[in-house]
């Protein structure tokens, strides 16, 4: 490890030595990416740093142990004990900063919301997602666009598209894809009793052209008159539109916008992202389908979440965690949440990068 520590903090001083050359600055596109290899070190470079001066006061200290002043021997002794308490903290850290980064970590998000099983009331659900999802993003300064939107009859949502744009916004939200399932007692329930539904939520890395090339031969797009809410241009003219992948049988449907041609990239860029997503499930099943053969594996419920209304609990059941503050989680405080699946997927790639070592 320590190897590799020192190779990333070389290569970090050689990253610092281009960035001030005069090629670097003149060429834009190389001084950004310099920066942001630069940038990507920093995390580790810096503990790593931490560490190698911990170890140092360490063996400083104990040389004073031997010291023939006893008030020295005695502060000596309390920083050896500090150090050691921190070292192996450090080098922890150090672990998980050297984990295999997801290559798809700085991406932005497709956040699609639909209502499941549970009718309007799971329509109603599906709102509330992402109205929290909303204040989330909100809390963290990132951008949001609705992408499209199919309203349900009572102010829910049958589907909600959002796009979503900031720093490390799939890095964060990347666990929240699977099964929400909600109990409470709707507002239209006369005798009070709990129902149960569902809504699903997909987290899709935004793609760009350079992850999906798309042939326009594979394309069938169509042109119609929007049939949803809006102005009267908007049901006037033929603005929606319907872009079918051929190979794939995707379709997408935007309709939204009052232009033809942004519904057009709209549908594109949502394309796109199904697509980078159809290739990464792919790939993920056949590691999956490998690690079964080798360890073996017990089924997964889909279901990933439960919110309880009359107990004012959310749980998560991939990693049994159970918060009694609902209110504020939905609306939209799920930092908490969040680290803690963000740690436990850590602490499993540790577990399995032991396993292989």
């Amino acid at each position: 490890m320590f190897a590799k520590l020192e190779s990333i903090e070389s290569k970090y001083l050689t990253l610092e030595k281009d960035l001030s050359s005069p090629d670097a600055l003149s060429d834009q596109e190389r001084y950004r990416k310099l920066t942001k290899a630069h940038a990507d070190l920093g995390d580790v470079v810096a503990v790593y740093r931490r560490f190698k001066k911990l170890r140092d006061d360490l063996e400083e200290n104990k040389l004073l142990l031997e010291d023939a002043d006893p008030d020295m021997r005695d502060l000596a002794k309390a920083e050896v004990a500090a150090i050691q308490d921190e070292m192996p903290k450090l080098e922890d850290e150090l672990k998980l900063l050297l984990l295999p980064k997801d290559p798809l970590d700085d991406k932005n998000i497709l956040l699609e919301i639909r209502a499941g099983t549970g009718g309007e009331e799971a329509a109603l659900f599906a709102a509330d997602l992402f109205r929290m999802y909303v204040r989330y993003a909100e809390r963290k300064r990132w951008k949001m666009e609705v992408m499209s939107e199919s309203p349900s009859d009572t102010g829910g949502y049958k589907e909600i598209i959002l796009s979503i744009a900031g720093e490390k916004v799939y890095s964060r939200l990347k666990y929240e894809s699977g099964t929400h399932r909600v109990q409470r007692v709707p507002a239209t329930e006369s005798q009070g009793r709990i129902h149960t539904s569902a809504a699903t939520v997909a987290v899709l890395p935004e793609a760009d052209e350079v992850d999906v090339q798309l042939d326009p031969n594979d394309l069938r797009i169509d042109v119609y008159r929007s049939s949803g809410p809006g102005g009267q241009s908007v049901n006037t003219t033929d603005s929606a539109v319907r872009v079918t992948h051929i190979p794939s049988g995707l379709v997408v449907i935007c309709q939204d916008e009052k232009s033809q041609h942004k519904n057009r990239a709209k549908a594109l860029k949502v394309l796109r992202s199904r697509l980078l997503q159809q290739e990464q499930e792919k790939q993920r099943m056949e590691v999956e389908a490998t690690r079964r053969q080798q360890v073996g594996s017990g089924d997964r419920s889909e279901r990933i979440r439960t919110y309880n209304f009359p107990q004012g609990r959310m749980s998560d059941h991939r990693i049994n965690l159970t918060l009694y503050s609902l209110d504020r989680l939905m609306d939209g405080d799920i930092d908490e949440m969040m680290d803690a699946l963000i740690s436990h997927y850590q602490t499993e790639a540790l577990k399995a990068q032991a396993d292989n070592a």
